[in-house]
């Protein structure tokens, strides 16, 4: 089985596992401009070969001859889009730093111990709840992050989809990029130790 490299596109930067560690080292891209309500890496599309050259650098500095042959475990902001996901998918897959890619979003890594679960989060962009049932995400629905109303999102997180408005599922929230401070009571509190930690090895064949 190929080796596995846990890989976090977060609100700012890329976040990959060091190698035979469950450390995480940060990849920034230089030279990019920010851009307010747009995820940083669409600007990698203005250079690409240049950026996946940075990239694929990057990574064989950690990992070393067989950096090639590994598969990136990626995961994603609540809010990618199908066609951001495409291009991320195309993006790091085209870098020559690995065989393979996998993505998943962050609200899918937040528990292993749970098959449904809600899960909150904030991106650059809004605020997502989504319902994960057995990996997969059964139902989402956005706020605009400059713009909404935690007592509406609490009462749309109990009736996000049929299977939980009489049966009731845990809540998580995820406070990754330390912007969920007001969201704090309504559900368990993912810290940033807590989501590496779980994501820190990751099973492919999930992703």
């Amino acid at each position: 089985m190929p080796k596995t490299i846990p890989m976090i596109i977060t609100n700012d930067n890329i976040l990959i596992r060091k190698k035979d560690s469950e450390e995480f080292v940060t990849f920034t891209m230089p030279g990019l401009d920010e851009a307010c309500n747009i995820p940083f890496y669409h600007q990698f599309a203005k250079k690409i070969s240049e950026c996946q050259y940075y990239f694929k650098q990057f990574v064989k500095k950690e990992y070393g001859k067989k950096y090639s042959k590994s598969v990136l475990a990626i995961i994603t902001p609540d809010d990618t889009s199908p066609l951001e996901a495409i291009f991320i998918n195309e993006f790091f897959l085209n870098s020559g730093a690995c065989k393979a890619v996998a993505q998943m979003t962050m609200g899918q890594a937040l528990s292993k111990n749970h098959t449904r679960y809600i899960s909150i989060s904030k991106s650059t962009r809004n605020i997502i709840l989504q319902y994960i049932n057995n990996n997969e995400v059964c139902a989402k629905k956005y706020y605009d992050c400059n713009e909404y109303d935690i007592k509406k999102i609490f009462e749309d997180a109990k009736r996000l989809h049929i299977d939980i408005e009489y049966s009731g599922v845990p809540i998580f929230v995820n406070n990754f990029n330390l912007n969920m401070d007001e969201f704090s009571e309504m559900g368990t509190v993912i810290t940033p130790k807590d989501f590496l930690d779980k994501i820190a090895v990751i099973d492919v064949e999930k992703v």
